[in-house]
C-alpha cells in the first residue's frame, strides 16, 4: 500500500487549536514576500550592470554596435520598470501584511483572553462547589449527638466521646485538618486530632467575628466562614474555617468549627486546570480574594502575602498588555446556598516566546 502525505486541509485542521498560528503564517508571508522582492532587486541590479557593460561595448564598436546598444538601452529601461514594480509591490504588500498582523494579533489576543477567562471561571466554580459542600458538612455535624452532648456538658467523658466521634468523621473526610467543638465563648472543648494538634485543646476563638456570628445564632441552618488564614494551633497550616451553632432545645449550646485543608485542596484545583506544559511555564494560575490577596498560586509564591492591583471591574474579562501578556479572570458567583465571597479565579500569562 502506498503511503500518502497528509493533505493541506488535514494539516490545517491539526493546527486549528493554536490561534498563534495566524501570526506565524502572517510573519512567514511577510518574510517570504520580502525575500522574493530582494531577489528581484538583486536580478535587476545585475541586469543593469550587464546593460551598462553592453552599452560601453556597443560604443566601442561604433556603427557596428548601434543595434546592440539599442537593445542594451531597452534592457536597462525594462530593469528600471521592474525595480519600480518591486518597490511598489513591497510598499503595498508590506502595508497589507502589517495590517494582517495587527488584525491577527487582536484576534489571537481575544481568543487567548476568552480561553483564560473560561479556565479562570472553571477554577472558581470548582472552589465554590467545594465550599458549598463544606457548609453542608458543618451544619450536619453540628447536629451530631456527641457534639450536642459535649456542648451541653463538657465533662472529660463527654469530651473524649466527642473527640472519638470527630476522629471517625475526619477519617472519612480527608479534606479537613481538624474539627473542633467549642462553647459559646469560643473555648475549644474537644478536637478530632488531639494527638496531631495538641495545642488546639483549650484554644479560644471568641474574639473572631465569624465565630461570634455563629455563636449568636440559634438557626440550625446558619453557618459562617472565616477568611483563609494560618492557624498556630494547627501547625501554622493555611485553613478556611467554617462554623455552625450547636442547637439544643432551641438554644445555642456551642459551636462546631471545621478547618478545611485550604493549601492542599486549592493546589489540587489549580493543578486540574487544563493547560499544556509549554503554556503553563509562562502562566501563573491564581485564586484571589475580593481585595486581590493571593489565596493560592500555581507557582507556590505569594499565598496570603502578595496582593495584586489588576483592574477587576467586571464579573469576568481579559486584559492584554502592550508586551503581549494577558490577564484573564472570573469572579465567584457562588453555588446553591453558598453565595461566594467575591473571590476570583485568575490567570496571568506572558506572551509566547516571552
Amino acid at each position: 500500500m502506498t503511503a500518502h502525505a497528509p493533505s493541506q486541509a488535514a494539516a490545517l485542521t491539526a493546527d486549528d487549536s493554536n490561534p498563534e498560528r495566524i501570526i506565524l503564517l502572517s510573519e512567514n508571508l511577510r518574510d517570504t514576500a520580502s525575500g522574493k522582492i530582494d531577489g528581484i532587486r538583486a536580478i535587476t541590479s545585475r541586469t543593469k550592470i550587464l546593460a551598462l557593460n553592453a552599452l560601453i561595448e556597443a560604443g566601442r564598436a561604433g556603427d557596428a554596435g548601434k543595434g546592440f546598444g539599442v537593445v542594451a538601452s531597452e534592457v536597462k529601461e525594462i530593469s528600471g520598470f521592474i525595480e519600480q514594480l518591486a518597490a511598489a509591490l513591497e510598499l503595498e504588500l508590506g502595508g497589507t501584511v502589517e495590517e494582517l498582523l495587527r488584525v491577527g494579533r487582536r484576534v489571537v489576543d481575544r481568543l487567548r483572553g476568552e480561553r483564560l477567562v473560561d479556565l479562570s471561571r472553571n477554577a472558581i466554580d470548582i472552589i465554590d462547589r467545594s465550599l458549598y459542600e463544606r457548609t453542608c458538612d458543618v451544619r450536619w455535624w453540628a447536629s451530631d449527638a456527641a457534639a450536642v452532648t459535649c456542648a451541653q456538658d463538657p465533662s472529660p467523658e463527654n469530651a473524649d466521646t466527642a473527640s472519638t466521634r470527630l476522629g471517625v468523621i475526619l477519617d472519612a473526610y480527608t479534606v479537613y485538618l481538624d474539627l473542633w467543638i467549642c462553647d459559646r465563648e469560643g473555648k475549644v472543648l474537644a478536637t478530632g486530632r488531639p494527638g496531631r494538634y495538641p495545642e488546639a485543646a483549650g484554644a479560644r476563638l471568641g474574639d473572631e467575628g465569624w465565630f461570634k456570628e455563629a455563636a449568636g445564632s440559634s438557626d440550625p441552618d446558619h453557618f459562617t466562614a472565616a477568611p483563609v488564614q494560618k492557624r498556630d494551633a494547627l501547625g501554622n497550616a493555611a485553613v478556611m474555617s467554617f462554623a455552625a451553632p450547636i442547637i439544643s432545645g432551641g438554644q445555642t449550646a456551642g459551636v462546631l468549627v471545621t478547618h478545611f485543608d485550604w493549601e492542599d485542596q486549592a493546589a489540587s484545583v489549580l493543578s486540574s486546570v487544563r493547560i499544556g506544559e509549554d503554556e503553563l511555564r509562562r502562566s501563573r494560575l491564581l485564586l484571589l480574594d475580593a481585595d486581590q490577596l493571593i489565596l493560592a498560586s500555581s507557582d507556590g509564591r505569594g499565598a496570603l502575602e502578595e496582593r495584586l492591583s489588576l483592574s477587576l471591574t467586571e464579573m469576568e474579562a481579559s486584559h492584554a498588555g502592550a508586551d503581549g501578556s494577558l490577564a484573564g479572570y472570573a469572579r465567584s458567583q457562588g453555588f446553591e446556598t453558598w453565595r461566594g465571597l467575591g473571590w476570583y479565579g485568575c490567570i496571568l500569562q506572558e506572551a509566547a516566546g516571552g
